[in-house]
């Protein structure tokens, strides 16, 4: 089934959660090994676990009006004029590293550089850890925030807080063609792929816990296997380098949409087996994050108020809007 005949019945928007956080350090950053990007220049600084790079502004941000005077950890953001964010550099049309130019683009790329204009942020600073780092929380201020299509569960309110949710999406089952596989019951006792640390994989083994909100979840297959590559995206690439070690695949259905439209050999299956609703999300273990994660909330509902979600979401979803129900 397309993402076409999904699109309405995705998740309305949830509460807010806000909890408190600590400091965030700027690296030093350094010049980009990587060609600049069109817009403007970046930069690269080491991290331990991935590349970090800076994208100014394309354009000067107009400082908006925060809703309680900015302390603690949105104060120091501010006075540094940056804010670090996680991306993954593999997840179109989500995020993507553009090889030629050299930019991060894609729809939660523009949410975020977004954000940062409305914060009366110049700079923003891209940094690419592994998800699961990401969703494991204590960041130990690696960077500030995640707009990473990070979908709300309840395990994760334990280490992270949330904002409202800025899109939905529907889980969606695929294969390939030479799988045979027709329905959603032909995967039982298959290997399904999915990315590491992901919801796709709670699903598989049975541990997912979504808010109450999300509305139904579908049983997984019976005698269903999971195994993980780093980014879901990989497992379409495995399929297109000739390796069918699994017959499954379980993504964001636009992720598996935009695989079809660049001819990777997937095809969907079934309806969709649950629906995500994704937020930005912050360090539950920082304790002075609570005016942070309560301006990103509100600049949200602005964004959703004022059309700009759905604008970013028909530009990088082919005309649909995700962000409302």
């Amino acid at each position: 089934m397309t993402i076409r005949a999904r699109a309405a019945l995705l998740l309305a928007p949830l509460l807010v959660l806000t909890a408190c956080a600590a400091p965030a350090a700027s690296p030093t950053m350094a010049p980009a090994t990587q060609a600049p990007a069109t817009q403007a220049p970046m930069t690269e600084a080491p991290m331990t676990e991935a590349p970090m790079t800076e994208a100014p502004m394309t354009e000067t941000p107009a400082t908006s009006t925060p809703a309680a005077e900015p302390d603690g950890h949105l104060a120091r953001i501010l006075e540094a004029d940056t804010i670090i964010a996680f991306t993954d550099p593999a997840y179109p049309p989500q995020s993507f590293l553009n090889e030629e130019t050299g930019d991060y683009e894609g729809f939660d790329i523009d949410v975020t550089l977004e954000i940062a204009e409305r914060l009366g942020v110049s700079n923003v600073e891209f940094t690419t850890p592994s998800f699961d780092l990401v969703v494991a929380g204590n960041w130990a201020d690696r960077f500030d925030m995640a707009v990473g299509s990070v979908t709300i569960t309840e395990p994760r309110r334990e280490v992270l807080d949330f904002t409202q949710p800025y899109y939905f999406t529907p889980a969606q089952l695929a294969t390939h063609p030479d799988a045979g596989i027709t329905d959603i019951a032909g995967f039982a006792g298959e290997t399904i792929c999915v990315g590491e640390a992901t919801t796709y994989l709670d699903w598989l083994e049975g541990t997912l816990q979504l808010p109450a909100e999300a509305g139904e979840v579908a049983d997984p297959p019976e005698g269903v296997v999971s195994t993980t590559l780093p980014t879901d995206l990989d497992c379409a690439t495995a399929w297109q380098s000739g390796r069918f070690e699994f017959n499954g695949w379980l993504t964001a259905q636009p992720t598996a949409q935009a695989a079809i439209d660049e001819a990777f050999p997937v095809v969907l299956v079934g309806d969709p087996v649950f629906f995500e609703p994704l937020a930005v999300v912050f360090d539950g273990s920082v304790e002075d994050n609570d005016s942070l994660v309560a301006e990103v909330d509100r600049i949200l509902g602005e964004m959703h108020a004022d059309g700009t979600l759905t604008e970013l979401s028909e530009k990088w979803y082919d005309g649909l809007d995700l962000t409302s129900q």
